[in-house]
């Protein structure tokens, strides 16, 4: 079993409503991250909550808040007791960095703060004009500048988890095993801890198992884009982490109208009422919300004490 309950110094929320009371967020002085835990990797102990940090640098495009708003947004998210924050040295914009304010923010890091990195193929870029077989990111010496970098701007000398991202176009001609066994001769010298996979197929994840270790798997998915469905079971099957990223993003008008009427229900918002049925679709999966606001990080992180009923999960599927 990966799923175990463990507790971070402070006070942690937990109530049972009746029928029809509505969601109160808990006092958000307090530690409300759901207590479940997940083990990356067999020996990284992570709150099923996470936090995501693209959000705090614009990149790729859209609007980002003030580096002093960014920096107490991390800091609030570890208050919270959010310990896996998803990050890239590519999450980078008009000279302000993810990793930077990471640093800046949390340095020296706690104990139990688990930061996940990627490398591989751009979503957007020079190299999106190039054959598959070419991508700057995903050759062994893009690679190895890749995890360079985020070592260097995180001022780590491991990374506790590298996702490999693979394109988007022309999959056949970019196969994954040798950008995974270049990582994997990477974690052999020390630089990476455990390797996970993003933006893969179904049959590129059971590839991936072949060739190295694999904690986690980073995929789109959410309550209206459902495709990954049965890969989200094989991992849990496998005890690996599945990590939604848009876990609110792109709701369709029939999937909102239901996701407004189980919020309703509950008192809460849509995005709340989203990520908790994340929570309840499996064990196995990890969120990774991203924000630039300190009121949205806690509405995201409050999601953890909301308990769909089974009326709820019905309505939603």
């Amino acid at each position: 079993m990966k799923l175990s309950s463990g507790r971070r110094p402070g006070k942690v929320v937990t109530r049972r409503r009746r029928r029809g009371v509505p969601f109160t967020p808990p006092p958000l002085g307090w530690v409300v991250v759901t207590t479940e835990r997940w083990t990356l990797g067999g020996d990284l102990g992570v709150a099923r909550i996470g936090y995501g940090a693209m959000k705090l640098t614009g990149w790729p495009r859209g609007e980002r808040p003030g580096r002093e708003t960014a920096l107490a947004v991390l800091r609030r998210a570890v208050e919270l007791g959010v310990n896996h924050i998803d990050t890239s040295h590519y999450y980078s914009r008009d000279g302000v960095a993810a990793n930077e304010l990471i640093r800046e923010a949390l340095s020296p890091y706690p104990d139990d703060l688990v930061i996940v990195t990627k490398v591989g193929a751009l979503v957007e870029g020079a190299d999106l004009a190039r054959p598959a077989a070419e991508k700057t990111g995903l050759t062994p010496d893009g690679l190895r500048r890749g995890v360079e970098a985020n070592l260097r701007s995180l001022g780590v000398d491991r990374l506790d988890v590298v996702n490999l991202r693979m394109g988007d176009l022309d999959r056949d001609q970019a196969p994954l095993a040798g950008p995974l066994e270049t990582l994997l001769a990477l974690r052999e010298e020390g630089l990476i801890r455990h390797l996970g996979v993003s933006n893969v197929t179904a049959a590129e994840f059971e590839q991936a198992r072949t060739i190295a270790p694999i904690a986690c798997v980073q995929n789109l998915y959410n309550l209206a884009r459902r495709d990954d469905d049965p890969l989200v079971d094989a991992c849990a099957e496998a005890g690996i982490a599945y990590v939604p990223f848009f876990p609110v993003g792109g709701f369709q008008p029939l999937t909102a109208a239901r996701l407004d009427a189980v919020a309703a229900r509950h008192g809460a918002t849509v995005p709340q009422v989203a990520l908790a049925w994340l929570l309840a679709r499996s064990p196995n999966i990890l969120l990774i919300s991203g924000t630039g606001s300190l009121a949205h990080l806690e509405e995201n992180v409050a999601a953890g004490s909301l308990k769909l009923t089974a009326e709820d999960l019905a309505d939603l599927d």
